[in-house]
């Protein structure tokens, strides 16, 4: 699934659909739009706007206003496990914004493995929207496992991670009998960290995954959420969780990239995880 770093790219691109006037969207696709049924979604948006680009760690939803400029419903855009946000530029224009060479679509990637002749296919798109100069936002998704409602859920979800504070993080992670991992990974108590990021980044605080988070000092605490703030800058910079220096070494028979021990791999909080046997022993 994509994590923070990820969805916070395709939030950045929504960015570049906002303040523009839609006169069209393809909401038919009742798997990726339940539990709306076609033409739900269309009737609330079309003739209004998307006004603003949020993000609480890996959910993202625009705000929009209606046709007669009051405060319209927010719309949750999920990506699912290798969903793209795309968004193209006014008919006749570039769009400024990172994407493909030549292109004038602003792309994000949320699957290196798809490669940019893809997305032209129209069977793989969604969801859409069209704007009255041209453009159009698009939800491509070969997967179909990306998900596009009305009103969200995210009261549920903890304090964004890459903005908990200091006396939030040791609150919220430090005083569970759980192992250190799981309290990373529960959306309820911190929003954003996925599985790939909580091995980088305990493994950047040479911490066991699995020692139980009220045995951390707050040395300890304190540090992992250095690391985990820094693991969180560098993915988005660098495109992706996938970049963690880390991360090509879960695998059989690699060894750690620090100290050359060999990698372990368990299951930690229902997770597959690795860690390095030495350092984080």
């Amino acid at each position: 699934m994509p994590e923070l770093p990820e969805v916070e790219n395709a939030r950045q691109v929504v960015e570049h659909a906002l303040h523009r006037s839609i006169v069209e969207v393809d909401d038919r696709d009742t798997y990726e739009c339940r539990p709306h049924q076609p033409g739900e979604i269309a009737g609330v948006l079309v003739g209004g706007r998307l006004t603003a680009a949020r993000r609480r760690g890996k959910t993202m939803w625009c705000e929009t206003q209606t046709a007669d400029g009051s405060e319209g419903p927010t719309l949750g855009l999920h990506l699912g496990m290798a969903g793209r946000i795309i968004v193209t530029a006014p008919v006749g224009e570039r769009d400024s914004a990172t994407g493909p060479s030549g292109s004038n679509a602003s792309v994000y990637g949320g699957d290196p493995h798809v490669g940019e002749r893809e997305t032209d296919k129209p069977e793989w798109t969604r969801f859409s929207i069209t704007f009255d100069d041209g453009g159009q936002l698009r939800l491509f998704d070969k997967r179909r496992l990306g998900r596009v409602r009305l009103e969200p859920d995210i009261d549920s979800l903890g304090p964004d991670a890459a903005e908990i504070t200091r006396d939030e993080f040791r609150e919220r992670v430090g005083t569970s009998a759980a192992p250190v991992k799981a309290r990373l990974l529960d959306q309820a108590v911190l929003a954003g960290v996925g599985n790939l990021l909580a091995d980088e980044v305990l493994w950047q605080a040479s911490l066991n995954p699995a020692r139980r988070a009220k045995t951390l000092t707050t040395d300890e605490l304190d540090e992992l959420r250095v690391e985990l703030r820094k693991g969180l800058r560098s993915a988005t910079r660098l495109g992706g969780v996938h970049t963690g220096e880390v991360i090509s070494s879960r695998r059989k028979d690699a060894t750690c990239p620090r100290c050359g021990a060999p990698m372990a791999r368990g299951t930690v909080g229902g997770r597959t995880t690795w860690w390095c046997s030495r350092e984080q022993a």
